[in-house]
C-alpha cells in the first residue's frame, strides 16, 4: 500500500463515494449546488456518521454505542457505590 499505481490506494474512499450516490445521490434531482450541499451534509452528518451501524462497534450504530456505554457505566457506579460509615472518634 502506499506505492504509486496501487489499486488499494483509493479504496475507502471509492466505497465511500460508492455508498454516497448509491444511498443519498442516485435518482434524486438537485435545481442548485446548494441543495446538493444540503444533502450531502445531511446524509453524512445526519445519517452517516451517527446512525449506521459499524462491525467494530459490535453491529451498533454510534449513538447506540454511546447509550450503552453511559448506562453500563452508571451501572457499574451503582454497583460500586457503598454506604459511607461515620467515622468514630474517641
Amino acid at each position: 500500500m502506499g506505492s504509486v499505481g496501487d489499486s488499494f490506494d483509493n479504496a475507502l474512499a471509492e466505497n465511500l463515494w460508492m455508498l454516497i450516490k448509491t444511498e443519498c445521490i442516485r435518482g434524486r434531482v438537485f435545481a442548485t449546488r446548494a441543495e446538493v450541499n444540503l444533502a450531502l451534509f445531511e446524509y453524512i452528518d445526519g445519517f452517516y456518521n451517527p446512525r449506521r451501524i459499524q462491525k467494530r462497534l459490535g453491529y451498533l450504530s454510534p449513538i447506540e454505542f454511546e447509550e450503552k456505554h453511559y448506562a453500563d457505566q452508571a451501572a457499574a457506579e451503582q454497583v460500586n457505590l457503598k454506604p459511607r460509615q461515620p467515622a468514630l472518634t474517641s
